[in-house]
């Protein structure tokens, strides 16, 4: 298991210009700024180069691939599959902000952060471009900037204090430490703003040659603004209100719409995890992998050692409580979820599920597929994965925010603004899509369940939603999962038992996490810590 240092200098190369050195950390004390040189951005190809930089942490295991996902296993629907301190810090709300999970995704995504300011203060002064070119050029760094400021503001902003933020449209850019905004709500403001001039800037989705999709694009852009409008609706509700015609433009003018071409309502969701389907009408933004690159995560998740055929890591375990949660009769469980005694193809052969490793006694299984090809078993016929199992990526694009999700933030904003009635289109259109029938007065109640059963073990976040909906106690309570009597048998016995002790989460601190303190002190104290740490 190895971070991907290899891909931050595989950026700087690409931009060997830059004023910053490969590894070093992206808020530090030293000023960073321009590109800008007699030999750089003369031409399209200084510029693509440049926009491929930005994309390069996407792939890290310090962000997609797995350590990000540490702070989202502090919800109740997964426990950390293997024992590992800093993983278990930050699921009890004890981190100090110094644990690698947690330190390397801020360093990281500000990096990424870093290159789309560095192209949005080259590309206007590029020369040998078309309007059309610069214009599609600074929509994706818009976007970038946008996409990366969201997950650092949403996972270490507070209402009391922001996360640090600078461009070179401020005055001073480049010649200081970027200044920590007042407010989470002062950089959801900015997001919004650069998530704006970016769907104003970019093509639509379907408008992308093959080479090409991966690449920003409209629907992105105005998914993300959903996205950071609804988590700005916890400080204000008025916020709400713009979420339904956003989800209706995604919509009517992004051509974004749920996959529904199977009879079974089972296959249906299990179509949306399909390497077939990267590119589908319900694709809105996703880690673009393959077996030489991309995000781990579906590695991360399989079972640790893969039952002797593959380097599975067996990190992040789902729950009884999540197991439990689902309707009776609603099929995404078991697309979503792995218990003793299912059946699955693993390597072109049918088997049964269970585990020897496992602490909760089941396994993610929504990014299964990769592994389902294969013949006789030989890993070496699976072109799907990479073969070196230390690197597990896969051709299986990690979704990181899809057109079901939009049709459930447009339920929630419907019934957080008094028309619930109106909810149950965008509510039932999901259900109906798994065989579930209507809800013809759905409440907020029915809302949170749809969400985590529709997106459970995604990175959508269930202890952000937990938080931002008040429901500390599901943030506290013990968890559980089930020991069975002979873990090589798929049909033994079991008793659930807890696999995780209660938490003490105290929304006077943990609404956010901890800022590395070495960041602070590299800031020479003008960065502040998180309120209430």
């Amino acid at each position: 298991m190895k971070t991907y240092q290899y891909y931050k200098c595989v950026a700087a190369v690409l931009l060997a210009l830059c004023v910053i050195a490969c590894g070093e950390d992206w808020v530090d004390t030293k000023p960073y700024g321009s590109l800008s040189t007699g030999t750089f951005w003369q031409s399209e190809k200084d510029v693509e180069q440049a926009l491929n930089a930005m994309y390069v942490p996407m792939h890290y295991e310090s962000t997609w691939g797995r350590d990000m996902f540490s702070m989202q296993n502090a919800s109740d629907d997964v426990i950390t599959g293997r024992v590992k301190a800093d993983f278990d810090n930050i699921k009890n709300f004890i981190p100090t902000g110094r644990e690698g999970y947690m330190a390397t995704g801020w360093t990281d995504v500000f990096w990424m952060m870093n290159k789309a300011n560095q192209a949005l203060q080259g590309i206007p002064g590029a020369t040998n471009l078309t309007d059309e070119e610069r214009n599609a050029a600074l929509g994706e760094a818009y976007f970038i900037r946008g996409f990366s400021h969201f997950w650092i503001a949403y996972l270490w902003g507070h209402k009391n204090l922001g996360v640090p933020f600078d461009g070179p449209e401020n005055e001073g850019y480049g010649e200081r430490i970027p200044p920590q905004l007042p407010s989470v709500t002062d950089n959801y403001a900015q997001i919004i703003s650069d998530l704006e001039k970016a769907a104003d800037l970019l093509p639509l989705f379907e408008t992308y040659a093959d080479n090409k999709k991966g690449r920003a694009h409209k629907a992105a852009a105005w998914g993300y603004m959903v996205k950071t409008y609804a988590y700005w609706a916890q400080f204000d509700p008025s916020k709400w209100e713009l979420i339904p015609p956003l989800v209706d433009k995604i919509k009517n003018e992004g051509g974004r719409r749920l996959i529904s071409t199977k009879a079974s309502g089972k296959e249906n969701f299990r179509a949306v995890f399909q390497i077939e389907n990267n590119w589908s009408s319900e694709y809105m933004w996703s880690v673009t992998s393959g077996t030489q690159g991309g995000s781990e995560f579906p590695g991360v998740v399989l079972e640790n050692t893969g039952w002797g055929k593959y380097n599975g890591w067996g990190y992040f375990t789902p729950t009884e409580e999540l197991y439990n949660s689902f309707e009776t009769g609603d099929p995404r469980r078991d697309i979503t979820i792995m218990s003793f005694g299912d059946k699955f193809t693993y390597f072109g052969e049918e088997r049964e599920y269970y585990s020897t490793n496992s602490l909760s006694g089941f396994m993610i299984g929504k990014y299964l597929d990769p592994y389902t090809f294969g013949i006789n078993g030989s890993s070496s016929s699976n072109l799907m994965i990479n073969q070196n199992g230390d690197n597990p990526t896969t051709r299986l694009n990690l979704p990181l925010m899809r057109f079901a999700e939009m049709l459930l933030f447009k339920a929630e904003a419907l019934i957080m603004t008094g028309r619930a009635a109106e909810a149950k289109d965008p509510l039932n259109a999901i259900r109906n899509r798994v065989g579930l029938p209507n809800i013809d007065s759905p409440t907020l109640a029915d809302l949170k369940r749809e969400r985590r059963s529709e997106l459970a073990l995604e990175w959508t976040d269930r202890a952000a939603d937990l938080k931002r909906w008040g429901d500390f106690d599901m943030l506290r309570m013990p968890l559980h999962g089930r020991d069975y009597m002979n873990k090589t048998n798929a049909h033994s016995t079991f008793k659930v038992i807890q696999v995780w002790p209660a938490r003490n989460f105290d929304p006077a601190k943990h609404m956010a996490w901890p800022i590395n303190p070495d960041e602070i002190s590299r800031s020479n104290g003008m960065y502040k810590q998180t309120p209430g740490w």
